[in-house]
């Protein structure tokens, strides 16, 4: 079994408070869970308003799939034009790694 994750530091556009944050963040994570089928949430930087991080989480039989995903993910949220994808940081794990 093989385990990948990849993180996602995002800047928002035009947001000025914690709702706001919450109406461009809720579907970008839908729209996540929905094309990739893994694990989504917001990670990090809950207080700030224009920035946002995002984990999405996967495993699966090959190191292919795995890495297909968080391809998949990483482009679409470099497409979503309401932010800027700012860095994004992945691994890759075999199961039984020590």
């Amino acid at each position: 079994m093989w385990i990948g994750w990849i993180e996602f530091d995002v800047l928002l556009g035009d947001v000025h408070s914690l709702k706001q944050k919450r109406a461009v963040v809720r579907p970008i994570i839908a729209e996540l869970r929905r094309s990739t089928e893994a694990s989504v949430a917001e990670v990090g930087a809950h207080d700030l308003h224009r920035r946002a991080e995002l984990g999405v989480a996967v495993a699966g039989p090959s190191a292919d799939r795995v890495t297909d995903v968080l391809d998949r993910a990483e482009r679409l949220v470099a497409g979503h034009p309401e932010v800027t994808l700012l860095a994004a940081r992945r691994r890759l794990r075999r199961a039984d790694d020590d």
